[in-house]
């Protein structure tokens, strides 16, 4: 975690089953650990008050990585509702003026692409996405002005999309090439792929060809 308060908590969605990766996927390795380790390590280096981890399936061994870290774990009773549960039940948990969500398989999102959002919050953003190539994905941050929004409006697995959709006003977009790639672990042979995209001395080749630094994936 960096040095001061930002007022932004961070919340990691980790409730899934795998059922595609045939389970168990926050737990698989990538570079020789668990990917939601790699997840954790990012945080650690991003301008973030406080994390946590939402768990539902293979809750009590993420929960024993996660108690490595320090960091608090929520069980989402209803995560199998879909993804709007899990975001949900972050953000019931978070005392943050704001939260900042992220996908427990996405282990190469750094912790630049996150301190690029928490800037763009302190500059007045309600909502603020990280973009690459133009394209909206992970993470989204969201201020505390905008959960009763949420959770009004959110359902189904889709997340906060449609929500963002409906409401384009709320909406900072943030340019994060080169600092994170959204590319996730759904099946084996993603993870496969993730693996090659590793650098070396614990870099990663980005999605536009340029690496990050060496401190936030190792």
């Amino acid at each position: 975690m960096s040095e001061g308060h930002t007022g932004v908590w961070a919340i990691v969605l980790a409730a899934g089953a795998g059922s595609r990766f045939g389970g168990g996927k926050l737990l698989a390795r990538l570079g020789g650990r668990p990917i939601i380790e790699t997840v954790l390590d990012n945080l650690r280096e991003a301008p973030v008050d406080k994390t946590i981890v939402v768990v539902g399936a293979d809750a009590q061994s993420l929960r024993e990585v996660c108690m490595r870290y320090g960091v608090r774990t929520v069980a989402n009773r209803e995560w199998e509702r879909g993804q709007s549960t899990s975001v949900l039940a972050g953000l019931r948990a978070c005392s943050g003026r704001a939260a900042v969500v992220l996908l427990g398989d996405q282990p190469f999102v750094g912790a630049d692409a996150v301190e690029r959002l928490v800037a763009a919050f302190a500059e007045g953003a309600n909502v603020a996405v990280a973009t690459y190539g133009g394209k909206r994905r992970n993470p989204v941050l969201f201020s505390r002005e905008v959960w009763p929004l949420l959770e009004t409006e959110l359902a189904g697995d889709e997340g906060a999309r449609s929500v963002l959709r409906r409401h384009p006003e709320l909406v900072v977009e943030v340019p994060c090439e080169g600092v994170g790639d959204p590319t996730d672990v759904d099946t084996r042979e993603d993870l496969r792929r993730l693996e090659e995209m590793r650098g070396i001395v614990g870099g990663y080749k980005m999605a536009e060809g340029r690496k990050s630094r060496p401190k936030n994936v190792r």
